[in-house]
């Protein structure tokens, strides 16, 4: 079995390859230690800069495990690219805070989130989750690399 290579590529350029991953999961660690993934929307926020952010409900294991521990995981999957079985993969390394300000709610709000949340930025209970990544590791196809931020 041949090895990945190492490979070099700049925020700029993964966040390229990342345009149109739309679904992470986002890993927590939970009370008892365990961890905890669950898929999360970048609603529309594909123009990778090193932040990500995710709109969910105050009352909810994810707010609750990010209050208690900030670090967090991404991981995201990208499309085989065409005519091979080559996928794009990234795990971002990062810490989540929680964000309850309806302006920044505004900067990042899309039509999509009205079917989750039926009175948009004034919906009760939301909160906004924002991940700023330390450390990126990508996998594409036989390469591989690091990004550190």
């Amino acid at each position: 079995m041949k090895q990945p290579e190492h490979a070099e590529m700049s925020l700029t350029d993964l966040a390229d390859k990342m345009a149109g991953i739309d679904i992470a999961i986002l890993t927590t660690r939970m009370a008892g230690g365990q961890l905890a993934g669950r898929p999360m929307s970048n609603n529309g926020d594909v123009k990778f800069t090193g932040e990500s952010y995710f709109f969910t409900y105050e009352n909810t294991h994810t707010v609750e495990d990010i209050e208690r521990d900030g670090n967090v995981g991404l991981a995201y999957q990208g499309s085989a690219k065409l005519f091979t079985n080559s996928k794009f993969y990234v795990f971002v390394e990062g810490k989540a805070s929680l964000v309850r300000d309806k302006a920044t709610y505004q900067e990042h709000w899309t039509p999509e989130l009205d079917k989750w949340f039926d009175g948009g930025i004034d919906s009760p209970e939301i909160v906004m989750i924002k991940v700023k990544a330390e450390q990126i590791k990508f996998w594409d196809g036989m390469k591989q690399g690091t990004v550190r931020l």
